[in-house]
């Protein structure tokens, strides 16, 4: 029994650390919200875009700045950042260098794609030994180098698009492949990183190893060369990444422009109207700022409306000019005429303004091209309305060509036996010839 006890106190330790040690970094990369993936204020109001890799990113690179080297949004790199062989010896000194690079310049976009020279096995520390490709220890390693390169890019907060590896002509390769892919995107994931499947852009209708494929335009080229890409092969490439990285900065554009996102100094690059700002209330500054202008001005009370109390009247008037009939210019001045409002009645509105369900919405396709749409109230309320437009008799009877069920005891109901109590006829009588 002292055993078994123990053996209960392990395993409850281990599934906590399991829950509340790993689930955070999941749920870090989970917890986005619908923010942009782009920061939507880069330094400099344009985006630094580099390319980290192998001879694969060599070839992206190409295809990228035919894509979109002319977008203003972006400023690509003209050379890859090389990082060659991430199974490959002095993997340390290689992630060093690395970071160097990245802190010494600035960086918002950064498009990362290995792979090239990293099926080679490797020699395991416990044993000495060669340990083949693929296999539990060398993916083990192979994790862990992947997520320490990952880390070393994601110290600066760029926007990381990871392309995965494409498939291969040999069905050994093409297994380990997609070991490596299933590694990549998990640690992408985990990361926070947007993954891009090239493995599967590249197969044909079998999901085999193909040399030839459709391009940009639909047309069958010669995409691969080898295990590498030919220059069709490489824009195809490069349209996996721009596809998902023109979504991203239209959804940054479109951030630039929400309200109080972002510092002063931000807001005033995009509104720039409003560069001056009142300081707020538990500011520092508010107060000096207050005596300060008290001490200028004399002292103005503005009347704000009570939107508890009676709303009184109002008048206001409009001048514009007009042009006569014989061409003279007049000055026409135009009252406009607010009513008191009682504050009963605004009690009233404010309480069905603000209280209460919306309606929804019905959309219908109609023959024709023509859309139909119509709100519904919702449950429990005693408006009318609640049917689908294509419900309705009218459209049933002279769109649809349905005939209706007629009214019992109307003229045009045909059920036997009738029912005399609807038709109005008395019991025992006949109708009326």
């Amino acid at each position: 029994m002292k055993y078994r006890s123990r053996s209960v106190v392990w395993l409850a330790a281990i599934l906590f650390a399991v829950s509340f040690g790993c689930a955070p970094e999941t749920r870090a990369a989970e917890d986005d919200g619908g923010a942009s993936f782009l920061n939507p204020f880069p330094d400099g109001e344009t985006y630094q875009l580099s390319i980290f890799g192998d001879d694969y990113a060599e070839g992206l690179l190409e295809g990228l700045v035919e894509s979109m080297g002319s977008d203003a949004r972006l400023n690509i790199e003209r050379k890859v950042r090389r990082f060659n062989s991430v199974m490959g010896g002095d993997f340390d000194g290689k992630l060093r260098d690395l970071e160097a690079s990245i802190g010494s310049q600035p960086l918002h976009v950064a498009v990362v794609m290995v792979g090239d020279g990293d099926r080679i096995s490797m020699r395991s520390q416990q044993t000495g030994r060669r340990v083949p490709v693929g296999s539990d220890e060398w993916i083990a390693e192979y994790t862990r180098r992947i997520d320490l390169l990952m880390k070393s890019i994601k110290r600066v907060n760029p926007g990381v698009y990871w392309v995965g590896l494409p498939n291969f002509s040999r069905g050994e390769a093409n297994e380990q492949a997609q070991r490596m892919n299933d590694v990549i995107r998990e640690r992408a994931y985990l990361n926070g990183f947007r993954y891009i499947d090239a493995f599967a852009g590249f197969a044909d209708e079998n999901g085999a190893y193909s040399t030839y494929g459709p391009d940009l335009q639909g047309k069958i080229r010669v995409l691969r060369s080898g295990d590498g890409f030919t220059d069709s092969g490489n824009k195809k490439l490069a349209h996996f990444v721009e596809k998902e990285l023109r979504r991203d900065l239209n959804r940054a554009k479109a951030n630039r422009t929400i309200p109080l996102l972002g510092s002063e100094a931000e807001q005033a690059k995009v509104n720039p109207d409003n560069a001056v700002k009142t300081p707020a209330p538990s500011s520092p500054v508010a107060a000096t700022t207050t005596d300060a202008a008290a001490s200028k001005s004399p002292k103005v009370e503005a009347a704000q409306p009570d939107p508890s109390g009676d709303q009184k009247a109002e008048n206001s008037k409009v001048s514009f000019k007009v042009v006569t009939a014989d061409g003279r210019e007049e000055t026409q001045t135009v009252e406009i005429v607010r009513p008191a409002i009682p504050a009963s009645v605004v009690a009233l509105m404010a309480r069905r303004e603000g209280s209460g369900q919306f309606g929804d919405l019905i959309v219908e396709q109609m023959p024709g091209g023509l859309t139909l749409m119509s709100s519904i109230t919702p449950s429990g309320s005693k408006a009318r309305g609640k049917q689908a437009p294509t419900q309705a008799p009218y459209f049933r009877l002279l769109v649809k060509g349905e005939r209706l069920t007629p009214k019992p005891g109307r003229a045009d109901d045909t059920s036997w036996p009738r029912d005399e109590k609807a038709s109005g006829v008395m019991p025992g009588r006949e109708p009326p010839g």
